[in-house]
């Protein structure tokens, strides 16, 4: 579940100390594991990472973290198409909105920017007359790899 390598270090931290936030350590490093992701990772996962680099850091500490920057608009929360159960992966809030496509078979998520899809949330905009905020789309179906598997 590549994400693209757009993201400036720093950046969350930056906007929840704007809005006159206190950065703890144990947040900022929380931020920084959310920050540096490769993949869409869950909230075990951001544990995890966060964990080995602060041992005192525990699961209620990442989940209001992860609360505070939803609330704030600097994270989504994805489901991938359940492709891992009822888990829920977090990715930060990206300049430009994308769609996830999830392999059915492999579980590859691939994100796919399209001018084509920011023309549509405009057309949804004006014939509407409903002012988007947040859009997020997920689309199921086979990669070229496994397309070319035998069923």
């Amino acid at each position: 579940m590549p994400l693209p390598e757009t993201e400036v270090p720093g950046r969350l931290q930056a906007e929840l100390m704007s809005r006159g936030l206190r950065m703890t350590r144990q947040r900022r490093i929380i931020l920084s594991v959310v920050e540096t992701a490769k993949q869409h990772l869950d909230a075990s996962q951001i544990l995890r990472k966060a964990h080995k680099l602060d041992p005192q850091i525990d699961r209620v500490t990442v989940y209001r973290t992860l609360n505070l920057l939803k609330r704030h608009g600097l994270v989504d929360e994805l489901d991938l198409m359940h492709l891992q159960g009822e888990k829920h992966y977090y990715e930060r809030r990206p300049q430009r909105d994308h769609i996830h496509m999830a392999c059915l078979r492999c579980g590859k998520i691939t994100e796919f920017e399209s001018d084509l899809f920011d023309r549509l949330k405009g057309q949804i905009q004006r014939d509407c007359r409903f002012h988007i905020v947040v859009s997020r789309l997920e689309v199921g179906g086979y990669c070229g790899q496994c397309r070319s598997l035998p069923s």
